[in-house]
């Protein structure tokens, strides 16, 4: 069956490169702005396995290779058959498990946005891309999603944040401490009334008797699920770390 696939794949790239070529086009400087990369680069986070079935199949190289950079050509396992086009967009995705085993309630999975590859041919059930942009390595079975250019938000004004404080989750690559424009993960969204700009003071509870929570930060929304929110940090006076609390302004 392996065999099969190489087959198929070299038939691909023979078709669309000369002859001496290895690579894809080399990727051009894409001229966006770097809030907007890092905004198309931040993690957020599920509760349960991503139900996608586009996937980075291989690399298109004539030795084994599973991490890929900006440039190199990787296969994906869909093709005209599955409405693949050339010229699409889509990110490349990558769930990581707060610990070993499946993704639940109990084991939330970090999604780390690996990059977004081009489309550059398609056959029947399998096409090649290149890379143009990478978050970190592009890897065999990170998962596709279609590329959206993100808009970075204006927060809203500054109200008195409410008292009904979220959680502090996690991070990048499953981070769990945190300064001035990191991202971070909160349990409250659009359930719990949560829209992109809004704005959350950050607190550090000392946990000694009679002292008041410690604001500690403020960070903007700039990405929003049923139960999760991602926030930028815009401001940390001190580290902020999983388990600070998060209180919404009004």
């Amino acid at each position: 069956m392996r065999a099969v696939f190489l087959s198929a794949g070299a038939c691909l790239l023979a078709a669309a490169l000369p002859a001496f070529a290895q690579r894809g086009p080399a990727p051009g400087v894409s001229g966006l702005p770097a809030d907007v990369v890092s905004l198309a680069c931040a993690p957020t986070l599920t509760y349960e396995t991503p139900a996608v079935t586009l996937r980075i199949a291989g690399a298109q190289v004539s030795v084994p290779h599973t991490i890929h950079a900006p440039g190199d050509l990787v296969t994906i396992n869909a093709g005209t058959r599955s409405g693949i086009a050339v010229g699409q967009e889509y990110y490349t995705r990558r769930p990581l498990p707060a610990e070993p085993g499946r993704i639940s309630d109990n084991n939330p999975a970090t999604i780390r946005t690996t990059g977004w590859i081009r489309v550059w041919a398609v056959d029947d059930d399998m096409s090649l891309a290149t890379i143009t942009q990478a978050c970190d390595t592009v890897d065999v079975n990170d998962y596709l999603e279609p590329f959206v250019l993100p808009t970075v938000p204006t927060p809203d004004a500054a109200g008195k944040p409410e008292r009904d404080y979220a959680n502090v989750l996690s991070g990048q690559d499953r981070r769990l401490s945190f300064g001035q424009n990191d991202y971070l993960i909160i349990d409250r969204g659009s359930n719990q009334g949560v829209t992109v700009g809004a704005r959350f003071v950050l607190y550090h509870d000392q946990k000694a008797p009679g002292n008041f929570l410690y604001e500690i930060g403020e960070g903007v929304v700039v990405n929003v699920k049923a139960d999760t929110s991602t926030l930028q940090v815009m401001r940390a006076i001190d580290a902020i770390t999983a388990g600070d609390y998060a209180g919404m302004r009004k």
